[in-house]
């Protein structure tokens, strides 16, 4: 019937619209520092049997194959991709990369602890460590305090903190920054700020030093930059506008099919 290819056709076209929303969004994060990009899966849906394959035939055979109909797609999920952003040379002193994996910690407005990979830091009228932000100063956790004078700071692989005294020519150490690992990233939960947050599905953070164990070591001067690749996403684009209008295209023949039934008469 065709209103079954109207229904199947218009899953489609939905299924297709939301992924035509995810791609914006990657695209309209493609110069977000620590923007980690995501992918809309689709997989089918119900089936309607007409006749099950291995049933026996009018010979008592069992029929090689059966005889059934899809009803249409639907999302199952917005998969993350955390793959390795580009780096980025800076002049910032507290600009820092993430070479491999981890998460920097930092405190959001409410007390809990969030998750990024955006290391664009600075420090506030305390000295303290923050991300750089107009909107909310998130402080980098472990808190890490640098005084208001405080000359040639070098930040290791392993997230040590060394700088100099005005007028002073020993070296003072602190820290060192300690960033955070998931057994499932994709399962972290995006809030928005390039800031995640950790659910059930992505297991408890393990935290660690950078550069130990399996954690990436830290780069200072550099910013990772956001892990969409623009020309694929417009083929992505390309692709999904497309089905789009494949799946409209089939919306319109349904329709008609159905005029033409409609309009049949008795003579």
């Amino acid at each position: 019937m065709s209103l079954r290819s109207l229904h199947s056709a218009a899953s489609g076209m939905q299924a297709n619209n939301f992924k035509l929303d995810v791609i914006a969004n990657n695209i309209a994060n493609a110069g977000t520092t620590g923007f980690k990009k995501s992918r809309a899966n689709f997989e089918d849906v119900f089936y309607e049997q007409f006749k099950l394959p291995g049933v026996p035939d009018a010979t008592g055979n069992l029929t090689p194959i059966g005889k059934s109909v899809g009803l249409g797609t639907k999302v199952s999920g917005t998969q993350l991709d955390f793959t390795q952003g580009s780096l980025k040379v800076t002049e910032g002193q507290l600009d820092i990369a993430i070479a491999g994996e981890g998460f920097f910690q930092v405190q959001n407005p409410d007390g809990t602890t969030g998750y990024t990979r955006n290391g664009t830091f600075t420090l506030n009228a305390n000295g303290d460590v923050v991300l750089a932000s107009a909107d909310i100063g998130r402080l980098l956790l472990p808190g890490i305090n640098i005084p208001v004078n405080a000359q040639d700071i070098s930040i290791g692989g392993n997230g040590e903190i060394s700088y100099r005294l005005a007028g002073d020519t020993n070296l003072t150490t602190t820290g060192p920054i300690q960033t955070a690992r998931f057994t499932n990233p994709t399962g972290l939960l995006q809030v928005g700020d390039t800031i995640f947050m950790p659910t059930d599905a992505s297991g408890a953070p393990v935290v660690g030093q950078p550069g130990i164990e399996g954690f990436g070591p830290l780069r200072q001067n550099f910013l990772e930059e956001s892990n969409v690749e623009p020309v694929k996403e417009l083929v992505e684009l390309i692709t999904t506008q497309r089905n789009f209008e494949l799946n409209s295209q089939v919306v319109q023949a349904a329709d008609q099919a159905l005029q033409l039934i409609a309009n049949l008469r008795r003579f």
